[in-house]
């Protein structure tokens, strides 16, 4: 009697906390399925009169209420790409030198400043983007840029400062104290004795890099890129000082453009009608939608690389 008295106790703690834990979980999924209803409901009026046009069309004209996202998608996804490419190399040199060579009296206040930066408010990016990164686009990059490459698309247009390139760059520093900290804090976890033998058995430092610290911790790597990426798909605000916010099309990086964030940002306050409203809260689904499948495809990578790597 008194066995049983005392494991009582413990049972029902243990299925107190896996129901508030399922509690938890639930709600979340709860808390998906409303908003993707919420926005899909909203979206209704536009997705009625545009169908499928809405995704391939480039017109965004409230005066004739003609709406169109492809503008505003390629502006995200180029911005995006253009924060990545910069900001991975980076951040993983960062974490790198901050976990493997830096002397131990400069890891503490160099950590301590990135993570520093990773909370400064995205409008404080955006501000200083506009007043510092943009004349120095102005100036030197989108000239030399253009005197050197101006046959190729990409750099086909006169320099003006702002652009698809500045916020992608202005992105680019926002992200990058994410990935280097959390990559830090993920390199620094990989056991002493793993890189030890490794050095023992005759490894270089960049051997014991991509051998050993990469991948053991390449969920952790993996998770700080794609959380970095998700920052920058839905950034707004430092994105809407730089870009141009310009509705046409053009591929060229030194043009002005327009990402979803910015043109919500921009018009939402000032959408008067109901279709024009369901267009912006459309965009606002087209990004929900954007982000879930890039976070969806990163997962199953990861899971179906651990299984390679389990087998």
């Amino acid at each position: 009697m008194s066995t049983a008295s005392s494991g009582r106790p413990g049972f029902t703690a243990d299925q107190l906390f896996r129901l508030l834990t399922a509690a938890f979980a639930t709600f979340i999924a709860i808390l998906f399925i409303v908003m993707l209803g919420v926005l899909w409901h909203e979206s209704q009026p536009a997705i009625d009169k545009f169908g499928f046009s809405f995704l391939t069309s480039s017109d965004w004209n409230p005066v004739s209420n003609e709406y169109g996202a492809l503008i505003a998608i390629i502006g995200t996804l180029l911005t995006t790409l253009v924060a990545m490419l910069v900001a991975l190399p980076v951040s993983l040199g960062i974490a790198l030198f901050l976990a493997e060579i830096s002397p131990y009296w400069l890891r503490k206040p160099v950590g301590t400043a990135i993570e520093l930066l990773a909370a400064i408010p995205s409008i404080v990016y955006g501000m200083w983007g506009l007043f510092v990164i943009v004349p120095i686009m102005a100036d030197t990059v989108q000239p030399w840029l253009y005197d050197h490459f101006s046959f190729m698309p990409l750099f086909s247009t006169p320099p003006i400062g702002i652009g698809i390139l500045t916020a992608g760059l202005v992105l680019a520093l926002m992200i990058i104290p994410f990935i280097a900290s959390i990559t830090r804090d993920v390199f620094l976890m990989c056991p002493q004795n793993l890189k030890e033998s490794a050095y023992g058995l005759g490894a270089t430092n960049w051997e014991v890099v991509k051998d050993v610290m990469i991948p053991y911790g390449i969920k952790g790597i993996v998770g700080a890129i794609f959380l970095g990426l998700g920052r920058a798909l839905g950034e707004t605000m430092a994105v809407t000082f730089v870009i141009g916010n310009a509705y046409h099309l053009s591929w060229s990086l030194l043009a002005p453009g327009n990402s979803i964030a910015s043109t919500l940002a921009n018009e939402f306050t000032e959408a008067d009608g109901k279709l024009y409203t369901s267009a912006l809260i459309e965009l606002g689904l087209v990004l929900f939608l954007i982000t879930f499948i890039v976070l969806s495809i990163a997962e199953f990578w990861l899971h179906s690389t651990n299984k390679k790597r389990g087998a």
